[in-house]
Formats: C-alpha cells, sequence, structure tokens
C-alpha cells in the first residue's frame, strides 16, 4: 500500500504543477475564457475514452504493467506541452497526457485488489491522500517556478519539472510495485469472450446503488472542475493574482484534502458511514463554492475554499469505497474504469461550461450554477442505498476471492 501511496504522489505532484498554470497558459496565446474551459476540457475528454480500456486491460495485463507505461506516456506529453508555441500544440498536449492517464483507474484497482471492505474506505483515503499531497506540493512548485506575473510567466520549467516527477514514478513503479492481481486471476480475465465479460460488467452496473453513485459523483465532479478551471481567471480579476499566488491557493486547497483524506477518512467513515459523508460533502461543496462570489478579503476566500474542499474530500473516496463494496472482485479493474470514465467525463463538460457561464454571463456564474447543482446532489446522495457487498455476480468464472484471500 505505501509503495503505491508514493508512486502516486510523485505522478500527481507534476501533475498539480501544470493545474495552475494552465489558464494563464492558455490566456498567453489570446484564448478567452470559453477557450480556456476547452483547453482545460481536453485532457479530461481524452482521459474519458481512454480510463474504461486501462482499466479493462488492467484486469487482463495486471495493475502494475498498466501503471508504468500510462506514466512513460505523461512524461511524454508533459515534455511536449514545455515546448508548445501555438495554442493548438497545448491543446494537443493536453489530449496525449489525457490518452496516457490510465494511472489513476489502475491505482484505484490496485488499491480494490489489496484492500478488504471493512478498510476500503481507508484505502481510498490514501490514493485522495495522494490527490491532496500533489496539490500542496505540485502548485506551489510550478508557481513559483513561473512567477507571479501572468505577462512574464515561465510555463516552460513547470512542465520540465512534471515530466522529470512521471519519469521518477516510473522508476519508483518499476523497482518497489509488486502486481496485485494473480497470474490466475488475469489468465481467467483473458479467456474470457468479449460478450461474456460484457454481460457480467452490465450485470455489475445493475447491482444496487452503483448507477446512483456514478451520477453522485459525476455531477459532484462537475461542479468542482468548473472550480478548478475557472478559478485562476477570477482571482486575476477579483484579487489581481498571478500563477504563483493561484499556486499558494490550491495547495491551501491541497493541504485540507490530505488532512481529510489521509489522516480522516478512516475515521470519518467509521463513524458516520459512507452515506452520511455524501451528505456532508454535498452541503459542505454547496456552500463553500457559492460563497465564493461574495469574497472581498482573502481570509474570507480562504474560508469558503477551506469548506468546499472539505465537501469534494468527503465525497470522492465515500462514494468510489461504495461502489467497490457493490462490485465482485472480478470486475473492479472495469468497473473502476468506467467510474473514472464517470468523472473525467464530469471534467469535460463542467470546465466547458464554467467556461462558457464565465464568458458570458460574468466571472460570478459558474460559482452560482455549482451551488444549485450540488443541491441536486444533496437530495441523491439521500437517496444513496447503505452498504452492503455482492461477492460475485455470476457462477462461472469464480471471483477473485474464490481461493485467493486478500
Amino acid at each position: 500500500m505505501l509503495s503505491l501511496f508514493l508512486i502516486v504522489v510523485v505522478d500527481l505532484i507534476g501533475f498539480g504543477i501544470i493545474i495552475p498554470l494552465l489558464p494563464f497558459y492558455g490566456e498567453h496565446f489570446k484564448a478567452d475564457p470559453q477557450t480556456v474551459g476547452l483547453l482545460m476540457a481536453t485532457y479530461s475528454f481524452a482521459q474519458f475514452v481512454s480510463a474504461p480500456l486501462w482499466g479493462r486491460l488492467s484486469d487482463r495485463a495486471g495493475r502494475r504493467p498498466v501503471l508504468l507505461l500510462s506514466l512513460a506516456g505523461a512524461a511524454a506529453a508533459y515534455v511536449w506541452l514545455a515546448f508548445a508555441d501555438a495554442l493548438w500544440m497545448l491543446f494537443t498536449a493536453r489530449a496525449l497526457g489525457g490518452l496516457m492517464a490510465g494511472n489513476i483507474a489502475a491505482a484505484f484497482a490496485y488499491m480494490a485488489d489489496i484492500t478488504t471492505k471493512e478498510n476500503r474506505a481507508k484505502g481510498m483515503g490514501l490514493i485522495g491522500a495522494a490527490f491532496g499531497i500533489g496539490f500542496i506540493l505540485g502548485p506551489a512548485v510550478g508557481g513559483i517556478l513561473a512567477g507571479p506575473d501572468p505577462l512574464t510567466a515561465d510555463y516552460r520549467s513547470p512542465a520540465l519539472a512534471a515530466a522529470g516527477l512521471s519519469l521518477l514514478a516510473l522508476l519508483l513503479g518499476l523497482l518497489r510495485l509488486p502486481e496485485s492481481l494473480p497470474a490466475e486471476v488475469r489468465a481467467r480475465m483473458a479467456a474470457l469472450p468479449p460478450g461474456r465479460r460484457l454481460d457480467q460488467f452490465l450485470a455489475a452496473l445493475r447491482l444496487p446503488g452503483v448507477g446512483l453513485l456514478m451520477l453522485l459523483g459525476f455531477l459532484a465532479t462537475f461542479v468542482f472542475a468548473g472550480l478548478e478551471t475557472t478559478f485562476a481567471m477570477w482571482s486575476r480579476r477579483a484579487f489581481g493574482w498571478g500563477p504563483e499566488q493561484n499556486g499558494w491557493l490550491f495547495a491551501y486547497i491541497g493541504l485540507m484534502s490530505a488532512a481529510i483524506q489521509g489522516g480522516l477518512m478512516g475515521r470519518l467513515a467509521a463513524r458516520f458511514g459512507e452515506k452520511n459523508l455524501l451528505v456532508q460533502g454535498a452541503v459542505a461543496l454547496a456552500l463553500g463554492i457559492g460563497a465564493i462570489p461574495f469574497c472581498t478579503e482573502v481570509w474570507h476566500l480562504l474560508i469558503a475554499m477551506a469548506v468546499a474542499a472539505y465537501g469534494f474530500s468527503v465525497i470522492n473516496p465515500a462514494y468510489n469505497s461504495l461502489i467497490s463494496q457493490q462490485v465482485p472482485d472480478t470486475d473492479q479493474g472495469g468497473v473502476m474504469g468506467v467510474t473514472r470514465s464517470a468523472t473525467t467525463l464530469a471534467r469535460v463538460l463542467g470546465p466547458a461550461w464554467a467556461g462558457m457561464l464565465f464568458a458570458h454571463l460574468g466571472r460570478d456564474w459558474p460559482y452560482f450554477s455549482g451551488a444549485a447543482v450540488m443541491a441536486a446532489v444533496l437530495l441523491l446522495a439521500l437517496a444513496v442505498p447503505g452498504r452492503g457487498r455482492v461477492e460475485a455476480t455470476h457462477a462461472d468464472p469464480p471471483s477473485q476471492a474464490d481461493g485467493n484471500p486478500r
């Protein structure tokens, strides 16, 4: 578990380096807010296409080769981004990065392989904590490397630093990461005919609450992705901030997320249960994001962002844990891949929607609309069923749990 955590942390520090810089990078090439939204959505659109393919491949070939291959591809995409000299090159580099972003779906499946249903929320929280740490160190490093002034920012150095970190994660994976899925299970998955595999997968999706949980995760990510996309442009207009200031703000959000998901998620899930955490998260994210337009002082903004960060930080591992508990062991990789596709589709539509609102209605409207969407998420969270796991949806082949204790 520790080796996986370290690999994901290093990779996501590189990812975090880029996030607060991209809106400024796009505006550097004269992109308007709507185009910036599309730029942010490009990575996620490519990931939406590739994530289920990576997930199913990890069921057949193993988690380790998928993680290693996707890390190598991510490094190449960052190098391309570093040497972009036109807007179309930014779009192309981000598309390549998205196509190679199979590492997170495989990491979630890997964590499901090595945890039991009793400690799965804690395990998913560790992956979430890796995201948090990536968003602590990554944006701060990226902001420092780029500088405070968007007119003179250095965009090449952060991208090259991200490439180097992906290569470091690749090296850690080569040296420290064993395969989590036994050879006999991979062989059974590879032997399944495509139609039979699809039948099993659709049967898993029909398990109680899985579709509802995917919709809930989609909407929460839709809202938070819109925040991530437009905030740098909003803060530039509201406070005159550049890449460095936004980097520190995103690092602050990452610190909150890491503290919640890494240090508190297991205890929160044990005390409240995953369903109640979904309700709490929906309320918090609605209140936090809805307060942003009313922030006139930096300390106001820090409070609003902390509330929003708490909301998203508990929603993400809670719904992933609930889904994994409802799905047979043999379907974990495929379902986690499609679950990831649902959230990456939200990261396509959320930025595009938020960028359009920003461009046509004003800088505050992405946040007003986000609060309204989270009110709908609250209603969905109240309808989510409680815990429960189905060990298998079919008799042949046997699930991973048969004869292969964790």
